[in-house]
């Protein structure tokens, strides 16, 4: 990738710092001491879990090595607020240690591999104490600016006795405010690194897609012993083989991680927001001779599998930053929706396709969100689930029982990416409220993870959805709304989401999602004639 941006993006945190601490403190120099992560180990053994570095050490960083630190320094007024001091501290290497793990770059090593040319000076870990001594006696004014304290956050650990030996001088009340602000606006680096991983996900979506497909046409074959079946010849029939290809997919893309557990949910199971269990078989009806079949039966050539759907909500993440892709495909009926699907489908798509076209600066969130349940409402009309006057229904909130989850959120270094900046609380400890979320149902807006007007440089998710669940359904069934005798046909639907990737730009956005989702190409790949 091109080199990571660290010096823009520790500037851009001292910029939003210098904001945020007290006007008495403004002219003195602002010092941040920060600590990656550690390596994981799984509990009561010495087997290493997979590392992932701390979002905040890696946006300031772009070092991906555990147990390294970071001090930075800045000051209004002169050269180091446009050039700000980068000083990383890395493992030094153990030789006991090596003998078990690759070893860590040594310094020179890592003077070239991270941001070279940005970092100012490169030293071991064990060096961590003096280095943060010398930099207060080169500046006898300054302000150490930390994390929130491990364990009440979930931030790494500061060096023991850390705190407490700079105790005057430490203060954890403003960093993260400013980095959460920083990094909700993404640089053209940061976009990049996200299309890239976005890139990743919708090939791996549609690999599953077309390994549906060609089992649709025979060409995938249970495996009845002999040699193993090679990934082209998987035969995906439960939740847990759908989760395998696309997961193998991202892997040999050179995706290391998830951006989060995926979401695998067959048949009514997607009703289910965080279905995260991803264990079922599909859902399977009698066999030829009468007998009934549950959903968790082996395998057996003469059932025959139901119509379905299949939810797919999952991506992949690229030197860190996040992809969010939900896709809902048919499975059964030869690969097609049936009618009442189709309807779900192309009303939440139609959703979706709206709210990206309305997507531009200065646009409020929570006018995506009330658009998206319009939509709805005049969806639910057309086919006769919903009865009665659109702005009724509006003002009933009913429709948050089918579109309870927000319509997307901020996308970066985590897949929620800063929730502090995308939702922040007012003096009253709620979160602010526009004007349109105050003229309309407070339920529509419960579970927003965004709660600002957009601005260039933000990269978001839109994901509209509509379910059928029986749990937020009930306390609706006797709705005036609601003509039960046509949502009884819809129910077994389960659930349907479509969600892309978006960045938002100067005149509108860019979708950085690929992977297609109009109806005639989702059923052309997933019947195996595309």
């Amino acid at each position: 990738m091109t080199t990571f941006p660290v010096r823009e993006h520790v500037t851009k945190v001292f910029n939003e710092l210098f904001e945020v601490v007290p006007a008495l403190e403004k002219d003195k120099t602002q010092v941040i001491v920060m600590s990656g992560g550690q390596t994981p180990y799984r509990n009561d053994t010495d087997r290493e879990l997979p590392f992932r570095q701390e979002s905040n050490f890696y946006y300031l960083s772009g070092c991906d090595l555990p147990d390294a630190h970071l001090v930075l320094v800045s000051k209004r007024g002169g050269n180091l607020e446009r050039l700000p001091l980068i000083k990383l501290l890395i493992p030094s290497q153990d030789p006991l240690l090596i003998m078990w793990s690759p070893a860590p770059p040594t310094v020179d090593e890592a003077k070239q591999l991270y941001s070279p040319g940005q970092i100012s000076s490169v030293s071991t870990s064990p060096e961590l104490p003096r280095v943060v001594q010398s930099t207060l006696e080169t500046f006898p004014d300054a302000v150490i600016h930390i994390l929130p304290p491990y364990p009440y956050s979930p931030f790494p650990e500061q060096p023991k006795d850390f705190a407490e030996t700079y105790a005057t001088r430490v203060t954890h009340a403003y960093l993260l405010t400013a980095l959460h602000k920083a990094r909700l606006i993404k640089t053209p680096e940061e976009i990049s690194l996200i299309q890239t991983a976005n890139g990743i996900s919708s090939r791996a979506h549609e690999v599953v897609m077309r390994l549906l497909g060609k089992a649709v046409k025979g060409l995938i074959h249970r495996e009845k012993g002999g040699n193993p079946p090679l990934p082209g010849e998987w035969l995906i029939q439960k939740e847990a083989e759908a989760e395998a290809v696309f997961v193998a997919s991202c892997r040999r893309e050179g995706a290391v991680h998830q951006a989060y557990l995926p979401i695998v949910a067959a048949s009514t199971r997607a009703a289910t927001l965080h279905y995260c269990c991803n264990d079922k078989e599909f859902s399977w009806g009698p066999i030829s001779n009468g007998h009934a079949h549950s959903e968790d039966l082996a395998h057996d050539e003469k059932r025959n599998l139901l119509p379905q759907v299949l939810l797919i909500d999952a991506g992949a993440e690229f030197h860190n930053y996040a992809s969010d892709i939900t896709r809902t495909m048919p499975v059964g009926n030869g690969g097609k929706f049936t009618p009442e699907a189709k309807d779900i489908y192309s009303l939440v798509l139609k959703m979706q396709n709206d709210s990206i076209k309305a997507l531009k600066p200065s646009l409020h969130w929570d006018a995506v969100q009330l658009l998206c349940h319009r939509i709805l409402i005049q969806g639910f009309l057309s086919l006769a689930i919903f009865k009665g006057s659109e702005e009724d229904i509006l003002a009933s909130g009913v429709s948050a029982a089918f579109f309870p989850h927000g319509v997307g959120h901020s996308i970066g270094l985590d897949v929620h990416d800063v929730p502090s900046a995308s939702k922040p609380i007012g003096a009253e400890g709620r979160p602010f409220q526009s004007e349109i979320a105050k003229q309309t149902n407070s339920k529509f807006y419960d579970y927003l993870r965004l709660r600002l007007p957009l601005e260039a440089g933000m990269v978001v998710t839109v994901e509209p959805g509509c379910y059928f669940s029986p749990h937020l359904l009930a306390p609706v069934r006797d709705s005036p709304f609601i003509n039960n005798d046509v949502l009884a046909r819809y129910e077994p639907v389960g659930g349907v989401r479509i969600e892309d990737v978006v960045a938002i730009t100067a005149d509108g956005c860019d979708v950085l999602t690929t992977v297609g989702k109009e109806v005639e190409w989702v059923e052309g790949v997933c019947s195996g004639s595309l």
